[in-house]
Order: C-alpha cells, then sequence, then structure tokens
C-alpha cells in the first residue's frame, strides 16, 4: 500500500515521504480547523442551526481536500472560505432579510455555474493570462495577508478608533502566548529543524495548558451533530431565485469565490514551485476540485467553499503532493467526533504559523520588474490591497484594473492580452456591485 502511495502521489518526484506528507497535512488541519467553529458562529446568525452547519463544514471540508488531493494532487485544503460567509449571514440573509434557505439555493446556483465555466475551462484561460508578475505579486500579497490575519489574532495588532490599527496590549497573557510560539518557531526554522512550525504550535500549546491560558476539555470525544436541518434544503428553494436583488447576490458569491480560489491556487502553487512557465500544471483538475467541492457544501448546508490560505503553513513544513491534502480532509472527518480537543488549537496556537508562513510567501516579491512602474504599480496594489481590504478578490481587482491602465500608459497595451481588458470590465463591475 506505502508503495502504491508513493508512486501514485509521486512522493520520490517531488522529494518528499509519506511522513512529511501526514505531518503537513495535520500542520494544515490545525492551521484551518477554527473555521469548524467561526463558520457555524456566522452562519448562525443567519437563523441556521450551528450544529449541522458544523458537521456540514467539516464534510464540505473534508470532500473538497480528498478531491483536491486525489484528483490535482497538489497539497491544497479547502473549506468554507471567510468572508464570503460573513457576506452570506449579514449582508444577504440579515441586511437584505433574505431567508437562509433561500441564500443557500443562490449558493448553489452559483456553484452550478462555477462548473460549467470550469468545465469550458474558461477559469483555467484566466489564471493563465494573468501576467506572471501580477502572479508574484498574488502570492506576495497572500503573504501578508495571512501574516495580518496571524498577528491580529494573535493580539499583537488590534482595532484602534485613532489610527484605524495599533499595538495589541502586552499586558494580555494571551498575546505572549502567541509572542512565545512566535520566537520558537522563528528559531526552529531559522536552524532548519525538520516540522519546526508543528512543533512550535505543540509547545503553545502546552505553555497555554500549563498556564491555564489554554484550557484543557472536559471530554475528548462527542458525537457529530445532526445534518437534517440543511441537507439538500438548497433544492427546496432554488425557485425563489426570481428577482435581480437575488440574481446579484449569485453573480457576487461567484466572482468573490472565483477570484479568491483562483488567488489562493496561484499564490500557493509559486510558494510550493508548481508554477512553470507561468502556468500551473493540473489546474483544471483543481479547479474542478475546488467547483464540486462548493456543490456538495451548498448541498450539505454551508456556505461557498473555496481554497484556504492556510495550506500554506503545510506546504512551509515540506508538503508537496496531494496526499497532505487528503491527510488534512481525513483530519476533518475525525474531527466530526474530537470537536473537544480542537479547542486547544486557539487563534494564539496557530497565529505564528501563519506570520512565518507569510515572511515565506513573500519571496516571491524579489521576481517582480519593480523598475517599470507600469508593473509596479498595478502589482503593488494587488500587494497593499489584500491585507488593507481583508480580501483577496479585492486586492486582485485593484490589480487588474490598473494593469491595462498603465500598460497603455506605457505604450504597451498591445502586450496585455483580450482576456486582461476583458477583466478589466469584470472588476469594474465587481467592484461596483459590492461597494456600491
Amino acid at each position: 500500500m506505502k508503495n502504491k502511495i508513493t508512486s501514485y502521489f509521486e512522493l520520490e518526484q517531488l522529494h518528499t515521504t509519506v511522513r512529511r506528507e501526514i505531518l503537513a497535512g495535520f500542520t494544515t488541519f490545525i492551521s484551518m480547523a477554527y473555521i469548524l467553529f467561526v463558520n457555524p458562529s456566522v452562519l448562525g446568525a443567519a437563523g441556521m442551526d450551528e450544529g449541522a452547519v458544523f458537521t456540514a463544514t467539516a464534510l464540505a471540508s473534508a470532500i473538497g481536500c480528498i478531491l483536491m488531493g486525489v484528483l490535482a494532487r497538489y497539497p491544497i485544503a479547502t473549506a468554507p472560505a471567510l468572508g464570503i460567509n460573513a457576506f452570506f449571514s449579514y449582508s444577504v440573509s440579515v441586511g437584505m432579510g433574505i431567508p437562509w434557505q433561500t441564500t443557500l439555493a443562490a449558493v448553489f446556483v452559483a456553484s452550478l455555474i462555477f462548473m460549467l465555466i470550469t468545465f469550458f475551462k474558461l477559469r483555467e484561460r484566466i489564471i493563465e493570462a494573468i501576467p506572471a508578475d501580477l502572479k508574484y505579486a498574488i502570492s506576495g500579497g497572500i503573504g501578508l495577508f495571512i501574516a495580518f490575519i496571524g498577528l491580529s489574532e494573535g493580539g499583537l495588532i488590534v482595532s484602534n478608533e485613532s489610527t484605524l490599527v495599533g499595538m495589541g496590549s502586552l499586558t494580555v497573557g494571551s498575546t505572549w502566548l502567541t509572542i512565545f510560539g512566535l520566537v520558537v518557531t522563528a528559531i526552529l526554522m531559522i536552524r532548519k529543524t525538520p516540522g519546526g512550525i508543528f512543533i512550535g504550535m505543540i509547545a503553545t500549546i502546552l505553555l497555554g495548558l500549563a498556564t491555564d491560558l489554554i484550557q484543557a476539555p472536559d471530554q475528548l470525544v462527542s458525537a457529530a451533530p445532526s445534518i437534517s436541518s440543511t441537507f439538500l434544503v438548497a433544492l427546496d428553494h432554488v425557485g425563489d431565485i426570481n428577482s435581480i436583488q437575488l440574481w446579484v447576490v449569485v453573480l457576487t458569491f461567484l466572482l468573490v469565490t472565483f477570484f479568491d480560489t483562483a488567488g489562493t491556487l496561484v499564490g500557493l502553487a509559486n510558494q510550493a514551485g508548481f508554477m512553470k512557465g507561468n502556468k500551473m500544471p493540473r489546474v483544471g483538475r483543481a479547479l474542478a476540485a475546488d467547483s464540486t467541492a462548493m456543490l456538495a457544501g451548498s448541498l450539505l448546508g454551508t456556505s461557498p467553499v473555496g481554497a484556504y490560505v492556510e495550506s500554506s503553513a503545510g506546504i512551509a513544513v515540506g508538503g508537496r503532493s496531494g496526499l497532505t491534502a487528503v491527510t488534512t480532509g481525513i483530519f476533518f472527518i475525525f474531527g466530526l467526533f474530537f470537536s473537544p480537543l480542537l479547542s486547544v488549537v486557539t487563534p494564539q496556537v496557530t497565529a505564528p504559523a501563519l506570520i512565518l508562513v507569510g515572511v515565506l510567501m513573500t519571496h516571491s516579491l524579489s521576481q517582480i520588474d519593480w523598475s517599470k512602474l507600469e508593473i509596479a504599480i498595478p502589482a503593488f496594489l494587488i500587494l497593499i490591497g489584500m491585507p488593507l481590504t481583508y480580501s483577496i478578490a479585492d486586492g486582485i481587482a485593484m490589480g487588474c484594473i490598473f494593469y491595462p491602465i498603465t500598460m497603455i500608459a506605457a505604450k504597451r497595451g498591445k502586450e496585455v492580452s483580450p482576456i486582461m481588458y476583458a477583466l478589466f470590465f469584470v472588476f469594474v463591475g465587481f467592484m461596483w456591485i459590492l461597494n456600491v
């Protein structure tokens, strides 16, 4: 069996091992396990049963990860995406007064369109049409974005009414837990210790338990909550999508998930060294796995599923094959029954990993031609736009809107592909829909 796994996932060609891939998969899972608790809380605001959403989140994540690993053989995990789940609850169901059942149907319709454009390779063509310099900026921007998430979740950066953001308080014990994890993990990574990120997480958990900053769970195992209240509900409410307002909702689900996932795939492929000649091998399979997971998620009862930037933690540990993603998917299934144990993985535990992986991902910025302003301006807008708007899609939109403008200004308009010109108008409409 081990030989078959090694052969299928090409572990020897990728200079990795089964043990390393499993460790990478577990590291990725630990880094993104928070979604099992955050997603039910967010979608619960729309009136959905939080227990059912917990189970739907775990199953949709597992399906997406396993499909990504088996079909595309990439170490990239998927799960219901943050941000778009808030749009699902607070903007659509609460803000517009649309029942969550109808909102779920909108996700289902968007996922069908997603699969259709994936089948005709439109998504693949768009990803390949994005210039290499902008791809490097996307990778670096995601690095800054996840580092910002880590700094925020770890308490090192907090909101500030006067300056928008500011330094967190050093009188808070949990903040020192983050600092401890950051120092330990940084030392381990600098010394090239195998599994340094994972070891840093374990050390932080142990310190948290010893100091009561992390509470030990009362029990280790619990039954998975019933999914009956959300399962296949979307199918019964597709007919409710009968207004321009609801079709705008469908379009928003489609566009945000499209560009969030595209940007994440490109960024992670750059980090892992998969990009070849500005192209991502097997990208069609990766997109098919992603769109299938989104469809499955809508039927199970959760918001859109997409690729997760936290996969970068597993890649940093050494994950290079689909076995990493399959392992992550299996741990999501186990997570259904060991949810109490996951409570020890607090934001302070995962924050150091996100911060230091952000450092690794900004390496791609050295490959951008900063000497030419027509390239530097859109690349910088992508880079700075992602963390400051808290959205991968918005950052990509800012850069892709400016790219044709700057290239025309530099009298290089003929070098811009027709797809990039089309994206200019798509993104202008996209920004209008989301922000007007």
